[in-house]
């Protein structure tokens, strides 16, 4: 670990390494699958305060569903910063079965083990709000005290897989408050999901299609009085796999690689007879730049393209709308820009090898901020997205002080520090 930066020596001397891991494992200590985000909320809000923030509010996105946020007043002469994240975690079903007589048996026990903390939201994205959370007492501790505002914000509704959940219904409300003026709008937000603590200015887009084929059902024996739904099936993937190439073959962004699709499932047949239904699921990967609309419609081209009998119907819909209706936008911002670098020093300085820019490989709520609000934004925060929704999810204790060092360490940059 290099220490040459005298702010950040005097960061790493002043951490108490024993409240910020109280911190962390007492977040994932309280329950927050989707749906339940209210009781890591009451959890925040207590820790909010008594890290001595000020304005600390919760305000329901839907009923018995409430979002956090606060902040910490600078002596004025600074810029707003904004550390965003999502409460809620997938679930946990088979956890306990598969961890079943091991120290990791209990999904929220936030066991240290082999110097990592492990746990259902360890990483996604617990560790990025206790480590910005814990990147404020870490300040006072060193007795820096900030030119400008430092806000937080943490909302609900973000991952997927719940029945009726997972709509970005949270940030949905957290920024209406910021278009109406109700809350002050920051001048850069570091959203908080597990990033390995590299820097991602870009992230892809998506959306999902879910396209059911139906024809007619008949005897076995007679199969030409029917319509063979899984046979037009075979020929609309093979259709789809053709456009996954040309769209590939279009253009590779510097930090997000290629654009595709992927056919993630099929269903259909029928009772010793010829199969009257076909379902497929695919998603859609999206580069910076690419149209969520004009992507669907290509898809949609393709599929009702490979299927040339008219008695064979198609319907398509699109069951996963975030910032558009139909999916999740791509988003971008200047990874050559100054507040890209800073953070990308801080991070590299807190511990050896971190703080690299890269893309993001999933989506998640940045574009929200930047496509909707424009407000530059990047992810950035301890813990590794590969083992995050597996029984596997676990960040490094050191990884996890160390952006507690360099959040604060970027914090005083961006912020300024006031003599």
């Amino acid at each position: 670990m290099s220490r040459t930066n005298d702010l950040v020596a005097r960061l790493w001397d002043a951490l108490d390494r024993d409240a910020a891991l109280a911190l962390w494992r007492g977040a994932i200590g309280h329950e927050s699958i989707t749906g339940n985000e209210a009781n890591f909320v009451g959890y925040l809000q207590s820790e909010m305060r008594a890290l001595g923030l000020s304005d600390v509010k919760t305000a329901e996105f839907l009923p018995g569903r409430p979002n956090v946020w606060g902040e910490k007043k600078g002596a004025g002469s600074g810029k707003r910063l904004l550390f965003i994240g999502h409460t809620d975690t997938v679930h946990v079903e088979g956890w306990r079965e598969h961890w079943a007589g091991t120290a990791r048996e209990d999904p929220f026990g936030a066991p240290m083990i082999d110097g990592a903390v492990w746990g259902r939201g360890a990483g996604d994205l617990k560790a990025g709000i206790a480590a910005s959370l814990a990147a404020v007492s870490l300040l006072d501790r060193a007795g820096i005290r900030l030119a400008g505002d430092l806000s937080f914000a943490f909302v609900g509704d973000e991952e997927s897989g719940q029945p009726g959940t997972g709509v970005s219904a949270g940030i949905k409300e957290f920024v209406g408050r910021i278009e109406t003026g109700e809350i002050a709008r920051p001048d850069f937000a570091v959203y908080v999901e597990p990033t390995r603590l590299s820097i991602y200015p870009a992230q892809i887009g998506f959306f999902i299609a879910d396209i059911v084929i139906t024809g007619k059902s008949a005897y076995f024996g007679v199969p030409e009085l029917g319509k063979d739904a899984l046979r037009a099936g075979h020929s609309v993937m093979s259709a789809l796999w053709k456009h996954s190439d040309e769209i590939a073959r279009r253009a590779e962004h510097s930090l997000v690689g290629r654009s595709f699709l992927l056919i993630t499932g099929i269903s259909g047949g029928g009772y010793i007879a010829v199969p009257e239904r076909c379902t497929l699921s695919l998603i859609r990967k999206l580069l910076p730049g690419e149209s969520l609309d004009a992507a669907a419609a290509e898809i949609e081209k393709a599929v009702r393209g490979a299927i040339v009998d008219p008695e064979i119907s198609v319907e398509i819909s699109y069951p996963a709308g975030r910032d558009h209706a139909l999916g999740g936008t791509a988003a971008e911002i200047d990874a050559q820009s100054s507040e890209v670098s800073m953070l990308s020093a801080a991070m590299a300085e807190a511990m050896a090898g971190r703080g690299s820019i890269e893309g993001a490989p999933f989506w998640s709520e940045v574009p929200f901020l930047v496509n909707r609000l424009g407000i530059p934004a990047v992810y950035c925060a301890p813990g590794d997205i590969r083992n995050c929704h597996t029984y596997d999810e676990h960040v490094d204790i050191e990884e996890y002080f160390a952006g507690i060092v360099g959040f604060a360490s970027f914090i005083a940059g961006y912020c300024g520090v006031s003599e």
